[in-house]
């Protein structure tokens, strides 16, 4: 992406790993805290609590924009995925806190292109890629990477790049992608990242829809007005879930609450024609990844929270979505 196809914004736009890095190396100099806040566009409110918490808490914010091929399988929607760039600098010219007096703004965003973040190439069939990745053993094929086997290598990957190039004080990462923030916080820790240490990867709480709860994301743009008003099916049953599990219930009681309810909401949409299915409900110890026993009714030993996850499919769209137990 060369500076001349870029909108015009008043936040500084650098297009190259050369650029960040001496805007990086600037702030170095001057004993300045850098947040980051890693995305792939198509920005939301999810997205800009995010920043809004990053300019909160240092004294600049950079924002990275770059839609990742490595973490998109090839029948995914990686042709189709938003994407949003000027609408995305419009909102975050907007975002603004005061902090000591001092007013903050975001410092810079980071338009990386992909040959800058894939030197050797990049194919979204793993078995023609070539170069180095990076993957998280034990803890990428459980929840989410049981249905996307891939998926954790290529984010895994990616966001060791954008830390080597940026080399934040802190990043801050949706709860919405729980496992994903999970399994990068201990990236941090197994690769001995200085920048961000695993204490310096924040987990930041879902941002949800204020009338009906459904999580913000990028995703939600595909929905059709008919499946949007059923895309909430997820959350209430996960809700669902929760309640039998503050009641006391075994987490396969728990689960099957949910799955009832999912089940029902999922005749519904049918009646209406409207497409919808559930792809799993579950839980996982949050440290571990490892699946609750089924007759468990507590947390498990050692007071781990206990991670309450699910997917479903709208449509084309899959949606994910996840309440922390405990």
């Amino acid at each position: 992406m060369s500076i001349g196809t870029l909108p015009e914004s008043p936040i500084p736009m650098l297009s190259s790993i050369s650029a960040c890095r001496a805007w990086r190396q600037d702030a170095f100099d001057q004993k300045k805290t850098v947040g980051l806040v890693p995305t792939m566009g198509a920005l939301h409110d999810g997205h800009l609590s995010l920043v809004r918490r990053s300019l909160h808490e240092n004294d600049l914010t950079v924002v990275s924009i770059f839609v990742n091929p490595a973490q998109f399988a090839p029948h995914e929607d990686l042709g189709t995925y938003p994407r949003t760039l000027p609408g995305d600098l419009e909102q975050l010219t907007r975002q603004q806190v005061t902090v000591s007096h001092d007013v903050r703004t975001p410092s810079a965003v980071f338009l990386p292109g992909i040959q800058d973040m894939y030197p050797s190439g990049i194919h979204q069939d793993v078995a023609l890629q070539k170069g180095t990745f990076v993957e998280v053993k034990g803890y990428s094929h459980q929840m989410e990477g049981a249905s996307r086997p891939h998926f954790f290598r290529g984010v895994a990957t990616i966001v060791t790049k954008l830390f080597n190039v940026v080399q934040p004080t802190n990043a801050y990462f949706g709860q919405k992608d729980i496992q994903q923030a999970l399994l990068l916080r201990r990236m941090c820790r197994d690769l001995l990242l200085p920048h961000p240490d695993p204490d310096h990867l924040h987990i930041i709480p879902t941002k949800r829809d204020p009338l009906d709860g459904l999580a913000l994301s990028s995703r939600n743009a595909y929905l059709s007005a008919e499946e949007r008003s059923v895309a909430n099916t997820l959350y209430k049953a996960l809700q669902a879930a929760e309640s039998e599990w503050t009641a006391g219930k075994a987490k396969d009681a728990s689960i099957r609450a949910a799955e009832d309810l999912a089940a029902g909401a999922v005749k519904e949409a049918v009646v209406r024609g409207i497409e919808m299915r559930l792809d799993y409900i579950e839980m996982n110890n949050a440290n571990t990844f490892e699946v609750l026993d089924g007759q468990s009714q507590r947390q498990p030993v050692g007071g781990e929270p206990v991670v309450l996850s699910g997917a479903v499919w709208v449509g084309k769209t899959r949606l994910i979505d996840n309440i922390v137990l405990g």
